[in-house]
Parts: C-alpha cells; structure tokens; sequence
C-alpha cells in the first residue's frame, strides 16, 4: 500500500471514530441497539455486558484511530467474541462460572533448554 492511500485510510478511520464517539455520547442507545445488526454474536451476550462492550469499543476505537493503528479494535472484537461464545453454549458458560477458579500460585520459570 502506498504512503499515500494509507494516509487517505487513516483519515477515513479517525473521521468515524470520532462520529461513531459523537453518536455514542449523545445516543448511548442507538450504538445498543445497532450492535447486533453490526455483529450478530453480539445477542449472545447479557444486557450489561452489550453496554460494557459498546463502552470499550468506542473508546478504543477512538484511541486507535489516534494512533493509526487498528490492531487494539480487532484485539477487542475478538475477546468480545469469545465471551459471547461462552454465553452461547450452556455447558461451557456453566463449566465456567460454576466454581471460583483456585490460584496454585506462582507459575515456576521454564528451564532455559
């Protein structure tokens, strides 16, 4: 990709990260309500958590297109997908939240081979 056409891409992505924040703030809502529309794994998840990812992904979005750089919002989308992919399969959500997970403590450093 040429410097230019990465140049004009950066634009694009920092000009709707910022009316996507826009949107966002005034309509906390609509972003809800267009999410599942957007991502369809996005109905798998509670209400709260819906809220929680709309949040993060608009501030993150925000952030990367501050930087250039896009690889924290897929990074996100796909943590987000995950959870909703827990939520989705009964067994695995409750194989998951059943018990506190236990800390065996400090991980020993692998041997240098």
């Amino acid at each position: 990709m040429s410097a230019e056409r990465a140049d004009a891409e950066a634009e694009v992505i920092d000009l709707s990260s910022r009316l996507l924040a826009g949107v966002a703030s005034r309509d906390p809502g609509l972003l809800r309500e267009l999410l599942p529309s957007a991502l369809p794994w996005v109905r798998f998840l509670p209400p709260a958590d819906v809220d929680a990812m709309a949040a993060e992904f608009v501030s993150t979005t925000e952030a990367a297109a501050a930087i250039g750089n896009t690889a924290a919002v897929s990074q996100l989308l796909v943590e987000w997908r995950h959870t909703a992919e827990i939520h989705a399969d009964p067994d695995l959500y409750r194989a998951l939240t059943a018990q506190p997970l236990e800390d065996f403590g400090p991980v020993p450093r692998p041997a240098d081979q």
